[in-house]
């Protein structure tokens, strides 16, 4: 599995278009800290007039980076070397946090604002996607950290849904 892994970020990497580079470093970008979900968080609190968008997207970011940081604690990957586009983090590999964080997000926004399902989960792709085009990680960092992502916003949201109606109240 781990040398299948390999050869598809080998492959990732060696067939990348030059005039897309630009895309996926300003994707890769974009999903740093996990900003770009808190924005739009703030935008569908803004048209919701109420505050519960933002903080669920906050926390579905925090949550997100805290459960990578700790994978990487567990499981010390080393991240591939194989031409990056961008400077390598110095942390461990595994799982992708720029995935978690955005699956998180993503799945969080879907069940605030359904309209924005789709578009949520596209730049969720991209964002993970240009993690190993851009030569940082790993496909399978990108698919866990996606896989826990989702799991982590699905909690929260559940957990919300407990929170009397005045609170965090999903949906």
């Amino acid at each position: 599995m781990l040398t299948l892994d390999r050869q598809l970020e080998h492959w990732i990497v060696g067939h990348r278009i030059a005039s897309l580079n630009w895309l996926f470093e300003a994707l890769s970008k974009a999903g740093t800290f996990g900003l770009i979900w808190v924005l739009i968080g703030f935008g569908i609190a803004l048209v919701q007039r109420r505050p519960a968008p933002v903080l669920l997207v906050a926390a579905a970011v925090l949550l997100g980076d805290l459960e990578s940081t700790v994978g990487k604690l567990l499981i010390p990957r080393v991240r591939p070397h194989y031409h990056p586009l961008l400077k390598v983090p110095t942390s461990h590999s595994f799982p992708s946090g720029h995935s978690s964080t955005s699956f998180a997000a993503a799945t969080v926004i879907a069940a605030i604002s359904p309209r924005l399902r789709i578009p949520a989960f596209v730049l969720a792709a991209g964002i993970a996607f240009s993690r190993v085009y851009n030569g940082v990680h790993w496909p399978l960092d990108v698919l866990a950290g996606s896989a826990l992502g989702v799991l982590i916003a699905l909690l929260l949201l559940a957990g919300a849904r407990r929170v009397p109606r005045r609170g965090l109240q999903a949906g």
